[in-house]
């Protein structure tokens, strides 16, 4: 019998992270278990100073199918709160530790990513997409409410109206589709979707972790600011990054002509 480790299988390749969600036969739909141990995993590398840079994929032909739903909720009479409480450890969570992530997170969209499974990929930093991935807003098919952050996601990516359409409709876009509204960052052939997220994984690990953590953080809450709150933000977020050795390291190479050496310090 699988557990969770083997469920979400994590290797390091260098100072790259490598998620893979490993339940093919169902389309990785995650379990309880299984998005807690994401979750666990997303914290270790924001703190592991020698990981630099995740890689989030799947096994087999989905991304991620969304929740598992077939698990059933606990036994017993429902109270009014549970629903909200569930969603709020559960899928919040998960997504909110892609978002408060320090280091950049890179979704390697090997093929369905429906529902929760759908915002998980949106919420990371960028988006690789294969040929074959969907992309599908399945909530409304089931008489639910778009949760695990959608509703707060797909407006700031997309507008209000396109994500509406999504939403109230619940078609599959594909993967072109998805890189014409804005929602991929690139489309790739199946077959290089591995190599090209690797490749993208690499040259970010070799950046100043620190800067590239920092802008993620204001890029994130420019969406929820007003331009003086930005503005504040930026100048502070340039006075901690100034303290850092790879922001010495980038002024001293540009004043001598030489390319840069980043240490993720």
């Amino acid at each position: 019998m699988t557990g969770p480790a083997d469920e979400v299988v994590h290797t390091v390749a260098g100072q790259v992270a490598h998620l893979t969600l490993n339940r093919p036969e169902a389309l990785n739909a995650l379990t309880p278990a299984q998005r807690d141990r994401l979750i666990g995993l997303l914290t270790e590398a924001s703190a592991d100073p020698s990981i630099r840079a995740v890689v989030l994929t799947g096994t087999g032909r989905g991304f991620c199918a969304g929740a598992d739903l077939r698990g059933g909720g606990a036994a017993g009479e429902q109270v009014a709160g549970d629903v909200a409480r569930v969603i709020r450890l559960g899928a919040q969570r998960l997504i909110a530790a892609v978002l408060d992530c320090e280091k950049p997170v890179i979704a390697a969209v090997n093929g369905t990513a429906a529902g929760l499974g759908a915002h998980l990929a949106l919420a990371c930093d960028l988006v690789l997409a294969a040929e074959s991935a969907r992309f599908i807003e399945v909530f409304v098919r089931r008489g639910l409410v778009p949760d695990g952050g959608g509703a707060y996601l797909l407006p700031r990516l997309i507008g209000p109206h396109r994500a509406k359409e999504l939403m109230f409709f619940g078609d599959a876009l594909s993967a072109a589709d998805a890189e014409r509204l804005g929602l991929v960052n690139r489309v790739v052939p199946d077959g290089d979707l591995t190599k090209t997220a690797h490749e993208w994984a690499e040259r970010l690990a070799t950046g100043p972790t620190r800067a590239l953590a920092l802008t993620k953080q204001l890029v994130n809450a420019s969406l929820d600011s007003d331009r003086a709150t930005a503005f504040a933000a930026e100048a502070t977020a340039q006075e901690i990054n100034m303290t850092t050795r790879d922001a010495r390291e980038g002024v001293a190479s540009f004043v001598e002509r030489r390319s840069a050496e980043y240490r993720g310090r």
